[in-house]
């Protein structure tokens, strides 16, 4: 069965306050009648020429910065011309204004902003800084998300998903892999986001973060246990490992040069995959450790089976000359 993926179509103002208001230093100046309103583009517009009185191509759903620009524009016009042109910018559905450098909007621009539902916050980031920061945390937040049930750990800087089938081993894997100083990601079930779709961000829910589920002990504190460097909130996917239970046939048909890279789809990206087969009196910790650590060598270009096969070809051709 095909995972379900989520798309955030919108976040609205008061969430993104909420969550993000603390990290981008921002204080609400006017009324909160706009919190309700709809951020519905994961990106920053500065509305200088809209303060001008150009609106054509005017991007009106996302989040809306006056920098020092702006603000010194509103100060070189006439009370009456600034005013007008302020209001017509908020006859649009804009999400919210955002002052920033820590500059204060003047009280008549704010009540124009309260009569027309639109927060307005201030920051006391610098105007690019506050863009380039914004911008990231709105794309984390419109990311389309899915869930995997399985395990997720740090392993030496590889991010390792561990996926199969109830009964495979997967905790007891996870175990050993923190025995060796891994980190646990996330137990159970792996919440993976795709920010701009070029990669997969994994991370636990918050209700079961920092914990593991053992069959025959129970729910287990990790960091109490293992100390608080084995734990991560969340951790770029860099290799899937499935564990199958071995019998003769899956055996046959499975890789034993590794020519052939296998890849997981998840959210449109493809991830590297390898399949081991689990049996009795088989490490599988050491198993997924020598797996993950073969991905680390192919990273920085170096592919064994690759240059095994190199290898062998020059070797033929040595004695077919001779």
């Amino acid at each position: 069965m095909a995972a379900k993926v989520k798309q955030v179509p919108h976040v609205t103002v008061g969430q993104f306050f909420k969550d993000r208001g603390k990290i981008l230093h921002l204080t609400l100046l006017g009324s909160d009648a706009g919190l309700a309103r709809k951020i519905m583009e994961p990106s920053v517009n500065r509305p200088g020429l809209a303060l001008s009185g150009f609106f054509n191509y005017f991007p009106y759903k996302r989040l809306q910065v006056m920098g020092n620009s702006e603000l010194a524009y509103l100060s070189s016009l006439d009370e009456n011309e600034s005013t007008k042109f302020f209001n017509r910018m908020c006859e649009w559905e804009i999400p919210c204004l955002v002052v920033s450098r820590g500059n204060e909007l003047q009280r008549r621009f704010i009540a124009l902003a309260d009569a027309a539902g639109i927060a307005v916050f201030k920051t006391t980031m610098n105007t690019m800084k506050f863009i380039n920061v914004a911008t990231l945390w709105l794309e984390w937040d419109f990311a389309p998300t899915t869930q995997e049930h399985g395990c997720m750990v740090d392993l030496q800087g590889i991010g390792v998903f561990i996926r199969g089938e109830s009964g495979t081993g997967k905790s007891e894997t996870v175990l050993g892999l923190l025995e060796r100083g891994c980190s646990l990601v996330a137990d159970d079930v792996v919440v993976f986001r795709a920010p701009e779709g070029r990669e997969l961000i994994g991370t636990s829910k918050v209700m079961g973060r920092f914990h593991m589920e053992v069959r025959g002990i129970g729910l287990v504190n990790i960091p109490l246990m293992f100390g608080v460097g084995s734990m991560r909130v969340e951790k770029r996917l860099d290799l899937v490992v499935t564990l199958e239970e071995a019998d003769k046939t899956k055996l046959a048909d499975m890789e034993r040069v590794g020519s052939q890279q296998e890849y997981y789809s998840l959210l449109g990206v493809k991830i590297p995959h390898v399949r081991l087969p689990v049996a009795s009196g088989r490490d599988m910790a050491r198993l997924v450790e020598v797996a993950a650590l073969d991905q680390k060598l192919r990273g920085f270009g170096f592919n064994v089976a690759e240059e095994f096969s190199q290898r062998l070809l020059n070797q033929m051709q040595g004695k077919s000359s001779s």
